[in-house]
């Protein structure tokens, strides 16, 4: 692997050991659950770790026996499986390890994944041990690398949920070797209706809930609202009317050909990743772009990609 492994917090260097990160022989950062730990869980994603735990299986393929994180990897990364053989590709944001499956299982990279959540712990429920994983709680603002050491650069669903969105598209471009490859997707800017949706009326309010009550709140009401939603995208009115209904865009984000109880799993997973965020930063394609030229990726590129009922945010560049 390769990997020159530094304190984020000094630049010492660091070394690998079965009890944790060394640094000149003393242990500094603990290894515990399959992950070694650099940030600790009280910090602005516990609702993450609180929902990736809680619903560790929900998104990864090889658990839901369906192929939504394949079919969006690929759609938007565009790598070429045989490609990554070898090389270390650094994931941003892994949550439950949704797309550490899916590098592990159709590829032979080697992989560095890290959540500054304990959704750590989930990830490495659903795909460690490994040889080609290693597992880091760490932030995104202080991550346990050298710079400009891989590859590839994967953030996924992550930025807007970011306290500075730029700051963090510079802290993941940091992280790439000349000539490697950033790729990160994010909540899109589509015009001035954007906001005018529930999510943004009420997040004011439930992301001050406790993981708990908001949870049990969606799991008390996803089945009128899930009825209502499928509802109004039958008779042709969902695109208007159900982004006034407090869930998620089911006919915009999820498979609807699985059974009810499968989807409900998704409805409340998904409602409660829309309320519960301390932070939740839409961005314009075009901004983002600008923003990974300027700290130094070339060839960038920026758009819209579609993959079965979904259409993602993406931007994707190399380094100089």
């Amino acid at each position: 692997m390769n990997i020159q492994l530094v304190n984020p917090f000094n630049k010492n260097l660091l070394s690998l050991a079965a009890e944790g990160l060394m640094e000149n022989c003393a242990l500094i950062f603990p290894k515990k659950n399959g992950a070694y730990r650099i940030a600790g869980d009280n910090n602005y994603t516990a609702n993450f770790g609180y929902q990736w735990n809680k619903f560790a299986g929900t998104q990864v393929d090889k658990a839901s026996k369906l192929h939504i994180s394949k079919t969006r990897f690929f759609a938007e990364t565009n790598w070429d499986k045989e490609d990554l053989s070898g090389k270390n590709i650094l994931e941003v944001g892994s949550g439950a390890g949704r797309f550490t499956q899916i590098l592990l299982d159709y590829t032979a990279a080697n992989i560095y994944s890290v959540d500054y959540s304990n959704a750590v712990e989930a990830n490495y429920q659903n795909n460690g041990p490994n040889d080609r994983l290693q597992l880091f709680q760490a932030s995104i603002y202080e991550m346990p690398f050298a710079k400009a050491q891989f590859d590839k650069v994967l953030c996924l669903g992550v930025l807007q949920h970011t306290p500075d969105f730029e700051r963090s598209v510079k802290a993941l471009i940091e992280m790439v070797k000349p000539g490697g490859e950033l790729v990160v997707d994010f909540y899109g800017v589509n015009g001035f209706w954007t906001k005018l949706h529930a999510k943004y009326m009420y997040r004011p309010f439930t992301k001050k809930m406790t993981h708990e009550k908001l949870y049990r709140h969606i799991d008390n009401n996803i089945d009128w609202m899930i009825r209502c939603s499928l509802l109004f995208s039958k008779i042709g009115l969902g695109k208007i009317v159900n982004r006034f209904i407090p869930i998620c865009d089911i006919e915009g984000t999820l498979p609807t050909n699985v059974p009810y109880a499968q989807l409900r799993e998704w409805c409340v997973l998904d409602t409660f990743d829309m309320y519960s965020p301390e932070y939740d930063n839409p961005q314009r394609i075009k901004t983002v772009a600008r923003w990974c030229k300027k700290h130094g990726l070339q060839n960038v590129w920026g758009g819209k990609i579609k993959y079965e009922n979904c259409v993602a945010s993406v931007v994707k560049g190399i380094k100089r």
